[in-house]
């Protein structure tokens, strides 16, 4: 499964890569205090979102 997601993401062009990070942001603000500390799980899964731009770009 792993590798159909990795795909798909390849598939997906810089424009709408960017508008879903925007969106989920956007998610995360407005449900998260700003003091909070992700927690470990999303925190990896931001990372892992910012490693993946990074390599787009």
């Amino acid at each position: 499964m792993d590798g159909r997601i990795i795909r798909d993401f390849e598939q997906l062009d810089h424009k709408t890569c960017v508008s879903i990070c925007d969106a989920i942001g956007e998610r995360l603000q407005q449900n998260l205090r700003p003091q909070t500390e992700l927690p470990p799980r999303l925190r990896e899964l931001v990372d892992e979102l910012r490693r993946r731009d990074n390599e787009l770009h």
